[in-house]
């Protein structure tokens, strides 16, 4: 007599983004998604996925198994994104608790330890992120964007 919902292949990160109702990529912005984790108690990250590395590229971030790690994302992230850079922590995504937390890489500690989250939790972390940013939409859903599913028109004579 429990109800629930089977979405067989939604990774978190896609059914998270699903439930915010927000893109993870943005024209000129991030075109990019690096799904990754910390290291902490597990196993070691291999060489050049440590955060400061992938950090560098600009993506959008979904770090799993990480809101223990808070602090250590927030330090090796901010050279790379500045402190401002919008973060999502989405907490038990899919379940009916679950809940977002929004904030910046230098405001999403405070709120995460606030909220007392300290498990089952996904950290987004990049620029497309930007709450009510007016940014340009994609080209390939143009009207005048000319493609192999949509070939430019015969002028009529």
């Amino acid at each position: 007599g429990i109800g629930y919902d089977v979405t067989p292949g939604v990774p978190a990160f896609a059914a998270a983004a699903a439930a915010l109702k927000t893109e993870l990529t943005i024209p000129e912005v991030a075109q990019t998604i690096i799904v990754t984790r910390t290291a902490m108690q597990s196993s070691a990250m291999p060489n050049n996925e440590d955060l400061d590395t992938l950090g560098k590229s600009g993506a959008t971030l979904a770090i799993h198994l990480s809101i223990r790690n808070l602090r250590e994302v927030e330090r090796q992230l901010t050279p790379h994104y500045g402190p401002d850079c919008p973060v999502i922590v989405a907490y038990r995504v899919g379940w009916p608790d679950q809940a977002f937390i929004h904030g910046t890489l230098a405001t999403i500690a405070g709120k995460v330890r606030a909220s007392k989250i300290t498990r089952t939790a996904l950290i987004f972390v990049g620029h497309a992120l930007k709450p009510g940013a007016d940014f340009r939409d994609s080209a390939l859903y143009d009207a005048d964007h000319v493609h192999v599913l949509r070939p430019k028109k015969k002028a009529k004579v």
